[in-house]
């Protein structure tokens, strides 16, 4: 098992065709799990599972957080395992979750190699990273 709050430093900055890939599983009672890809001032881009409000937001922040995008449905389930994959492109964030495309999130932080930092936070339990 892998600590939460899981870090781990991107060496050399995002780039295209650069993947994370984490393995877990929801705990009970969940409020809140995160996926952030950060840089030194900000978050490039926030997957925020909302199990208090039933939905998924993404969103990014760099002093003040931007215009809240919601992608359909929850497919995460409280007890339930799951894998998640984030895709980075040339132009956005490609969200895989058990198989299924997601959502897409288009770069707001377009500097990718200052994009330094993988977080994953909240109610969950991590078997495996590939970051």
């Amino acid at each position: 098992m892998i600590p939460v709050p899981y870090r781990s430093i991107i060496n050399g900055g995002l780039k295209p065709g650069k993947s994370f890939t984490v393995r877990g599983m929801v705990t009970h009672n969940p409020h809140r799990i995160a996926f952030n890809l950060r840089h030194s001032y900000g978050i490039a881009f926030h997957y925020n599972i909302r199990f208090d409000e039933n939905k998924v937001v993404c969103n990014s922040w760099d002093g003040l957080w931007g215009t809240e995008e919601f992608p359909a449905g929850m497919p995460f389930k409280e007890g339930q395992a799951f894998e998640i994959y984030i895709f980075c492109t040339d132009d956005s964030f490609n969200v895989f979750v058990n198989g299924q495309h997601v959502c897409s999130f288009k770069h707001r932080f377009l500097s990718l190699n200052d994009i330094d930092v993988f977080e994953v936070t909240g109610e969950l339990q991590i078997d495996h990273v590939d970051a």
